[in-house]
């Protein structure tokens, strides 16, 4: 195919259609120009589906026309199959409310007006503007969904007014969005979002959706009538920089400047949430009894060092860490450490992670920060690699050693399985060997006075 790629026939032309397109192999690419479709603006999209609703002579107001725009998601073709539907849906003439219940949508205004209600802190209304909504035929998810997506305006509105002129929003979104962004903070703003994300996801996971929704309903109007972090910490300072046992100003004025009233919980005093003269309180915070505390003084750790291998060997051995002490022994090699940086390669059967791994042994045991880097040089032998060329080069002289070679010559089959230093009294006293930690007696000089067994 590629070849029928490069030298096409005259009469044929390929297209290729893809929404993948890093899918497709570089050799295809490469042979071919390269369209990206991109999505259509909604306010082009109710242009055209207006014209042709009219070509087609349809009655279509602007609302339904809106609706499906939003709907089509930027896509003509997704748009015109919708429009089809709500034409024969309507028997020929398409209103809002049968779009809306084609759609399983909720009523735009009666998304604005729950909005609002959210944001006013008032549950009742809320859920029951919720209800009536689901009562309806809307769905959970899909009222949530038309709440973040209102979010979505309203923060936008607040940064690009001139969002308001997108001809899918009906006069409603326009108005009440940004009556919206001119009284709400954008860490309000932000929080709802998030919080509607989370109900989201649990009213579609959830067996009894309409109860998930409701409880995301309820924490966003309850979180609305708290203060912000930061207008509780701001109220604090002015109180005199502490939540406890501060008495506010006489006559129980807010501070001059703070722009909030404080009421007693318990021996604390938390500011209400208000925002400037003539707005509503709308704030949101994490909890509702902020407290001020002081800074943990973190304990000194004692920090061990570690200048080789064995060293790490020593400390899993320490920390009764088997399986790392194994992989330090036959799978690492070391081309360069300093304090707190280890430079390793590391042997083809190696498990990928073990750099990682490495990061988190040293620092716990160590009481230090460490990173381990990968090098592209070799590196040393690893420790059981040393062990074993040093057994080796052990074998190798012992087989040298006439008596070792008359025994082995006089027992056919016999085979050295283990080199063993002979010390005599003079040679320990002499210095020529030294014992070991556990008892054993190690040679200072490998290549004198060794004797095999």
């Amino acid at each position: 195919m590629l070849k029928t790629l490069e030298e096409p026939p005259a009469h044929v032309k390929f297209i290729f259609a893809t929404t993948e397109i890093r899918k497709v192999p570089i050799t295809v690419l490469s042979r071919c120009q390269r369209f990206d479709l991109r999505r259509i603006d909604s306010g082009l999209l109710v242009t055209h589906f207006r014209n042709v609703s009219a070509q087609e002579g349809i009655s279509i107001d602007d609302e339904s026309l809106a609706m499906i725009a939003r709907a089509a998601e930027g896509s003509v073709r997704d748009g015109l199959s919708l429009l089809d539907q709500a034409i024969a849906h309507g028997g020929g003439a398409v209103d809002a409310e049968a779009v809306r219940s084609m759609l399983g949508l909720a009523d735009r205004s009666r998304i604005v007006g729950l909005f609002g209600a959210l944001m006013e802190g008032d549950v009742a209304a809320a859920l029951a503007s919720f209800r009536d909504q689901y009562d309806s035929g809307a769905s959970p998810p899909v009222i949530l969904t038309d709440l973040a997506d209102f979010t979505h305006l309203v923060t936008r509105l607040k940064f690009v007014p001139e969002a308001a002129e997108d001809p899918s929003l009906t006069q409603t979104e326009r108005e009440s969005g940004a009556d919206f962004a001119d009284r709400l903070s954008t860490v309000v703003l932000s929080r709802v979002w998030q919080m509607l994300l989370k109900g989201i996801t649990e009213t579609d996971t959830s067996s009894r959706p309409a109860a998930a929704a409701e409880m995301a309903l309820i924490r966003i109007a309850h979180a609305a009538s708290l203060p912000s972090p930061e207008d509780a910490a701001k109220a604090a300072q002015n109180a005199g920089g502490s939540m406890t046992g501060a008495p506010g100003p006489a006559g129980g004025q807010a501070p001059s400047g703070g722009g909030a009233t404080a009421r007693a919980v318990g021996d604390r005093r938390m500011p209400q949430g208000a925002g400037p003269a003539g707005q509503p309180s709308m704030r949101l915070a994490h909890s509702a009894e902020p407290t001020i505390a002081a800074p943990a003084v973190a304990e000194p750790v004692e920090t061990i060092a570690v200048a080789s291998l064995e060293d790490m060997v020593a400390l899993a051995e320490k920390y009764r860490d088997i399986a790392m002490k194994v992989q330090i022994r036959t799978n690492v090699r070391l081309v360069r450490i300093e304090p707190g940086r280890l430079e390793i390669s590391l042997t083809p059967d190696a498990s990928s992670s073990l750099p990682g791994e490495l990061v988190k042994k040293l620092t716990d045991w160590t009481g230090a920060k460490w990173s381990v880097a990968l090098s592209r040089e070799e590196g040393a032998p690893t420790i059981s690699e040393r062990e074993a060329a040093k057994r080796d080069a052990l074998v190798s002289d012992a087989r040298q050693d006439p008596d070792v070679a008359a025994i082995l010559a006089k027992f056919p089959g016999a085979r050295i399985t283990d080199v063993r230093i002979a010390v005599t009294e003079e040679t320990l006293l002499d210095g020529a060997v030294t014992p070991s930690e556990d008892g054993d007696i190690l040679p200072d000089d490998p290549d004198g006075g060794d004797e095999a067994d």
